[in-house]
């Protein structure tokens, strides 16, 4: 596959990164923004200033808020919301150029219909190739040009090593594996546990106990990923484990940062208030509680922070029935069942 064009949809601070990346990998990329402002204020002051500002855009990279102007990419990355995925892929879906594959970027799990983001687009772009991208990744720092190491998850191993050829530098290293689903479990569980983390934070509960719920977590989040099938090795790599573990250790984390707002004592309106960038842990932790049921899977943690931002539970309960729930042996012990 040769790639000369890339196309960005989505504009927030993760996409612009991506877009950097992309320009420095030598193609000519055009960055899609839904907002017409945001577009605007690219294309004039070369940064963007609402959603990653201080970062000069690299004179490949052309802002635009008109769909038809990706017709042309030969790759394309998704990098809106989760929760907008569906309705974004629709609306690009007759301007995509029929073989550009598409790389999806964001984290997190369908509300209503409970499904992964590639269930979402094989629905929307049926036939269409689709990848995945992952990975502990900050995007201030990878657009700044700082090492990072994600996955790159494509059940056609071939295809997988040809976007990452396309788009890997010194400093952006994509690790190539065809176990799409454990790619996208990781990323979906990971911001839902990294509110919990917050909380843990917040409310000065120590280091032990933030150790206690990352690795606990990380149960939970293979349990679930397995349960989808997924292979427990790929969640114990850098989209699974390594993304929990930048996710839940810096304040950095929109996600870790609302739940320390939270555990500080903050309604979730206040914590919320005056955030343009989306908290994807938010609209996560309901549909992976609720997919997780569907499987028959125990995921206490999140079950908690779902509870916590729906307003059913307090932070103090919720802290109080995870750790008085009853003691048990620690052994590694997943099951694989189907979730259709």
């Amino acid at each position: 596959m040769g790639v000369r064009t890339l196309g960005v949809i989505g504009a927030g601070a993760w996409g612009t990164a991506l877009a950097q990346v992309g320009s420095r990998a030598g193609l000519q990329v055009r960055l899609w923004a839904h907002e017409p402002d945001v577009a605007e204020a690219m294309a004039r002051t070369r940064e963007n200033p609402a959603y990653l500002p201080g970062v000069r855009l690299e004179d490949t990279v052309t802002a635009t808020g008109r769909p038809a102007d990706l017709a042309s990419a030969d790759l394309i990355l998704a990098a809106c919301p989760a929760q907008h995925m569906r309705s974004t892929l629709t609306t690009f879906a007759r301007h995509l150029s029929p073989g550009a594959p598409v790389v999806l970027c964001a984290k997190g799990v369908e509300q209503g219909s409970l499904q992964l983001m590639s269930e979402v687009a094989a629905e929307v772009l049926p036939g269409r190739a689709i990848a995945v991208l992952s990975g502990p990744s900050f995007a201030a720092e990878v657009a700044r040009g700082l090492p990072c190491a994600v996955t790159l998850a494509c059940a056609d191993l071939d295809l997988g090593e040809a976007i990452a050829r396309a788009i890997a530098l010194p400093s952006f290293r994509p690790y190539v594996a065809d176990d799409v689903v454990g790619a996208e479990a990781g990323g979906a569980v990971k911001n839902v546990l990294a509110i919990a983390c917050g909380v843990v934070e917040g409310r000065g509960l120590g280091r032990s106990a933030h150790a206690g719920l990352i690795t606990r977590g990380f149960a939970e989040m293979t349990r679930l990923g397995v349960a989808l099938g997924a292979r427990a090795e790929t969640l114990a790599g850098l989209c699974g484990l390594g993304d929990l573990v930048l996710t839940c250790s810096s304040p950095q984390s929109r996600n870790m940062s609302l739940g320390i707002a939270l555990g500080r004592g903050e309604t979730l309106q206040e914590a919320s208030a005056g955030k343009l960038s989306v908290a994807e842990g938010l609209s996560s932790a309901p549909a992976v509680t609720a997919l997780a049921r569907r499987l028959g899977v125990d995921v206490p943690i999140c079950e908690a922070v779902a509870e916590v931002v729906a307003g059913e539970t307090g932070v103090e309960t919720a802290i109080d029935n995870l750790l008085s729930r009853p003691l048990k042996m620690e052994r590694v012990a997943f099951r694989k069942i189907s979730h259709r």
